[in-house]
């Protein structure tokens, strides 16, 4: 059988090959050759001979097919932070009943139809967070999904394990002595660290781990909030009986989790919004909500902040564009402002790295080496944490989108030579 490491991410997967040479490379997808896929799911119904008939795309075909009808199908994102949700239990999509296993299991069917591998005929490390994400995230419930996911996808040969180990792996073929290393793996949802002792010949032995469920999204959700959100009505009024009422803010916060945009479809909520924004101080606020929410423009809305987030990591400002109808932003976002809005995200991975050594039983002073993965790690904010630390010298990246897949089949080889 084929061994393969599959990175299921909050935003893109990844799935690395392990050639018979004991070289690792990833599956490439699209015209374009891209190392991830996005993982999403797009839903349509055709009416056809027989009544109604439900379609379905995955990855960047999903993207493609929402941006063609985005008011008559389902963009489904971020599958992944559900997984340890308890309160998840099924949705309906153009009336059929779907499982969160049934909706990761078709992701994962078109990811390996995409890499040109059949499922059946590989064998997979999974890789999974530290701790998934959710305030009240059922970590057990979490990797038992998953497991059934890639079962009901039609992967018979399936081992667990974690994603800063998989980055830990990768990263350790590049030692020629023993080292403890600290691995900083940030995702789209989670951000998990592992203190690891590599001794080249010996393998590896995990010494403790720390997770947390903020990352990239995370960022991206504070420009929202400063930003797009003031905008749409947020911390406005509205009058009731003569009395003043604040704008719910839940509404806000459903807003500016992508994965939660598609909620805000339904009658009552439109109905909701209407309705405050007839006595509302500024109702053409709520009315721009409306046409954003009732036209699908969440998706664009996204791609706008989070290149604003990404320009940012190279620029001490950058200017959030975004138009539609009668909505139009053009603000400058400072390096400086993005920074202190996200302050309090960086002190909660601060603490997790902390909780990290503290089951270790290492000092900061111990870590040889420090290893950071994923696309947050390119904000500068998030690398100066580590740098101050533990050292400019002892702070490294590389790979930040496959790192994780390829240690995962490398995993893989260790555990088929062990048994």
């Amino acid at each position: 059988m084929l061994q393969v490491g599959i990175d299921f991410g909050t935003t893109n997967s990844v799935i690395a090959l392990l050639t018979p040479d004991g070289a690792v490379h990833t599956a490439r997808f699209g015209p374009d050759a891209h190392e991830v896929f996005r993982s999403v799911l797009c839903f349509w119904s055709e009416e056809q001979r027989g009544g109604p008939r439900l379609h379905h795309a995955a990855g960047p075909g999903a993207i493609t097919a929402w941006l063609d009808d985005p008011l008559e199908s389902r963009l489904i994102m971020s599958m992944k932070s559900y997984l340890a949700q308890p309160s998840f239990v099924e949705t309906r999509i153009f009336g059929r009943r779907f499982t969160l296993p049934d909706l990761v299991a078709l992701f994962l069917r078109a990811l390996a139809e995409s890499a040109g591998v059949v499922p059946a005929t590989l064998r997979v490390v999974a890789g999974r967070p530290v701790r998934f994400a959710g305030e009240f995230a059922d970590d057990a419930l979490g990797e038992q999904r998953l497991r059934e996911s890639f079962t009901a996808a039609g992967f018979t040969d399936v081992s667990v394990a974690l994603e800063p180990e998989g980055a830990g792996w990768r990263f350790a073929r590049t030692l020629t002595r023993p080292a403890t290393v600290l691995i900083g793996d940030f995702g789209g949802g989670t951000s998990d660290f592992s203190l690891l002792r590599f001794v080249p010949g010996e393998g590896m032995q995990p010494l403790g781990h720390a997770g947390v469920g903020i990352a990239g999204d995370s960022f991206d959700v504070r420009i929202i909030d400063h930003v797009v959100s003031p905008r749409l009505g947020r911390g406005d009024t509205y009058t009731v009986m003569g009395k003043e009422l604040p704008v719910p803010p839940e509404w806000f916060i459903t807003f500016a989790r992508w994965h939660r945009l598609s909620l805000m479809r339904s009658p009552k909520t439109l109905r909701d919004i209407a309705e405050v924004a007839r006595t509302a101080r500024h109702p053409e606020r709520l009315q721009a909500l409306l046409a954003l929410i009732e036209a699908e423009q969440g998706f664009r809305l996204y791609q706008t902040v989070s290149a604003a987030k990404a320009a940012l990591s190279t620029a001490d400002s950058t200017v959030l564009r975004f138009t539609y109808g009668d909505l139009r932003i053009e603000e400058t976002i400072t390096r400086t402002d993005f920074e202190a809005w996200i302050a309090p995200d960086l002190a909660r991975l601060e603490a997790a790295v902390d909780e990290a050594l503290q089951a270790a039983g290492v000092a900061a002073t111990e870590v040889d080496h420090v290893f950071l993965t994923g696309g947050t790690s390119f904000v500068p904010a998030v690398r100066r944490l580590f740098e101050t630390r533990f050292g400019a010298g002892r702070v490294m990246a590389g790979g930040e989108f496959v790192s994780v897949a390829e240690g995962l089949a490398l995993i893989g080889q260790e555990r088929a030579a062990a048994a």
